[in-house]
C-alpha cells in the first residue's frame, strides 16, 4: 500500500516565527498519512531538528554536488540539514528560472544520489489544456524529467495544472482522475508494474479544506502538494485530516 502524503510548499514565505505552525501540525501527522513541509532554506535545519513527526524537505537543489554556483544549494547540503525530500521541476521554477525537463532530470539524479526523495512536478498551461494537449505535455515531462532507476521510495510525482496554482481554479474531478490515471499507466509501462504502482501521485493547485476530501477520493490521488493553505496549521490540518480519513 502507498502511504498517503500531505506535502506543504511554503515557497518564499516564512520566518522563524512560522516554525510554530509546523509544531501545531504535529498531532495531525499521527493520523496515518505522512506530513511534509518544505520551508524556505533559511528555516530548513531548525525545522528538521524540531520536526516532531513532520518530515522536512527542500524546494529545489542544484544538479552539481558543489562548485561556483552562488546562491544555490546542493542536494547533499539539504540532506545534511535534515531534509528528506526535495521538490523539483515546479512550474514556478520552470517558468521563472527557465528550467527544462533535462534540468529537472539532472537535479532528480542528484537528489537520489544524496539520499533524498524527489517530488517531480508536471503540469500544463491553460493554453495547452484548451488545445487538448494536456496528456501530450504531461507525457513529455514525465519522460524527460525522470531519470531511469526510479523506485517508490525515491520518486513522488505531483500533478499541478499551472492554471490552477494560486488562482482558486480547480480542474474537475474527472480531469484530475484522467491525468493521474495517465501518469500511473506511464510509470507502470516505463518502470514495470511493481514500481509504477508504488510511486505516490499528488495533486496540487488550489487545494483547500473545502475541496480536499473530494479530491482525495479520485482514482490514483495519493495526497496533495499544497501551497498557500500549508502556511497555517488552521488551514493545513483539515487537509491532513481529510487525507487521513481517505485512508480508512
Amino acid at each position: 500500500m502507498r502511504r498517503k502524503l500531505a506535502a506543504g510548499n511554503w515557497k518564499m514565505n516564512g520566518t522563524r516565527a512560522a516554525l510554530a505552525e509546523i509544531a501545531a501540525m504535529a498531532e495531525a501527522a499521527k493520523g496515518g498519512a505522512e506530513v511534509l513541509i518544505c520551508p524556505p532554506a533559511t528555516l530548513l535545519a531548525e525545522a528538521a531538528q524540531n520536526e516532531a513527526g513532520v518530515a522536512i524537505g527542500g524546494q529545489d537543489c542544484h544538479a552539481k554536488p558543489s562548485g561556483a554556483h552562488t546562491g544555490d544549494l546542493a542536494a547533499d547540503m539539504l540532506h545534511d540539514a535534515g531534509a528528506r525530500y526535495v521538490i523539483l521541476g515546479h512550474s514556478e521554477r520552470r517558468q521563472d528560472h527557465d528550467e527544462h525537463n533535462e534540468d529537472v532530470r539532472d537535479k532528480t539524479r542528484a537528489a537520489w544520489d544524496a539520499g533524498l526523495t524527489a517530488i517531480v512536478c508536471v503540469g500544463e498551461s491553460l493554453a495547452e489544456r484548451d488545445a487538448q494537449n494536456t496528456l501530450d505535455i504531461i507525457g513529455g515531462q514525465l519522460a524527460g524529467s525522470i531519470p531511469d532507476g526510479a523506485t517508490g521510495h525515491s520518486l513522488v510525482v505531483a500533478y499541478e495544472p499551472i492554471w490552477a496554482i494560486g488562482t482558486g481554479k480547480v480542474p474537475t474531478l474527472d480531469q484530475i482522475g484522467d491525468v493521474h490515471d495517465f501518469i500511473r499507466a506511464r510509470l507502470e509501462r516505463r518502470f514495470g508494474a511493481g514500481v509504477g504502482r508504488s510511486v505516490r501521485l499528488l495533486y496540487g493547485g488550489s487545494v483547500k479544506p473545502s475541496n480536499a476530501a473530494e479530491i482525495f477520493a479520485v482514482s490514483n490521488v495519493d495526497g496533495a502538494l499544497v501551497g498557500g493553505a500549508s502556511l497555517k496549521a488552521a488551514d493545513f490540518v483539515p487537509i491532513i485530516q481529510a487525507l487521513n480519513a481517505s485512508t480508512d
